[in-house]
């Protein structure tokens, strides 16, 4: 068997998230598969570096599945045919930037060793019209310097059980957040992070409290207070899932 990698972006506004689900085939995951498993009349699985919520966007989500080596030479084992193979039946808003093989111990999520996200928000009274489905509009003017305070208090590692989405998590909720930054650029503020690792929602999580931050509802030492409660209760608003992109996915 051969181990192929490939790596994909997708406009995420009509699908139900990455993962394959029984009850809808509007999922990534699931449209992948689908193609690939008609394509070689067989069932073939594809293990993603991280599961993306419904109506997130990916620009380097990262992937890989296995073909048996008869398979491959179909595409005489040129990765460009694949990858225009996949393009051919992918819809407009899903597409493979690239395939390659990769060593038999690759696996896409449990190798990688780190992944950016950036959440954008579009800070105006006035609509972005044009890019009104990748941002979240906040209309009230936000306190940058109180957002780059509050996230500090989120570097380094920490227990983020306060900014889970599954409260029945039952595995560690310990993660390493190595950098957030806080871009302005006129009306939008773009909130990126880095770390080895994310909750589920933690992402939008931190980003609505960081928000209300902003908006002054809570004043940036409060964060300290949220990781230690580990209470989801404490911690802000789950941020719209529009204004969220799997920015790139590392390997060593």
């Amino acid at each position: 068997m051969r181990n192929i990698r490939i790596t994909v972006q997708y406009e995420g506004t009509r699908y139900k998230g990455w993962q394959r689900q029984v009850s809808t085939e509007q999922t990534i995951q699931g449209k992948l598969e689908s193609i690939l498993s008609r394509q070689f009349g067989r069932k073939i699985e594809i293990d993603g570096s991280g599961r993306t919520d419904g109506g997130v966007h990916a620009r380097g989500q990262v992937a890989n599945f296995r073909l048996k080596e008869e398979e491959t030479e179909l595409f005489h084992q040129n990765m460009e045919e694949l990858t225009a193979l996949l393009n051919g039946y992918l819809p407009e808003d899903i597409a493979v930037l690239g395939a390659e093989l990769a060593s038999d111990r690759f696996h896409s999520r449990l190798n990688a060793v780190s992944k950016t996200y950036k959440y954008r928000i579009w800070n105006s009274p006035v609509p972005n019209v044009f890019d009104r489905k990748y941002v979240w509009q906040v209309k009230e003017p936000l306190d940058v310097q109180a957002m780059e305070r509050a996230a500090g208090y989120l570097l380094g590692e920490h227990d983020f059980a306060a900014f889970c989405g599954n409260p029945r998590m039952k595995k560690s909720t310990v993660r390493k957040i190595y950098e957030i930054r806080i871009e302005k650029k006129g009306p939008e503020i773009d909130l990126i992070y880095t770390g080895n690792g994310f909750l589920q929602n933690m992402v939008r999580i931190i980003s609505g409290t960081l928000v209300e931050t902003g908006l002054k509802e809570r004043c940036p030492e409060e964060i300290e207070e949220i990781l230690e409660s580990k209470d989801r209760k404490k911690a802000g608003a789950k941020a719209p899932a529009q204004g969220l992109i799997l920015w790139e996915v590392k390997y060593d």
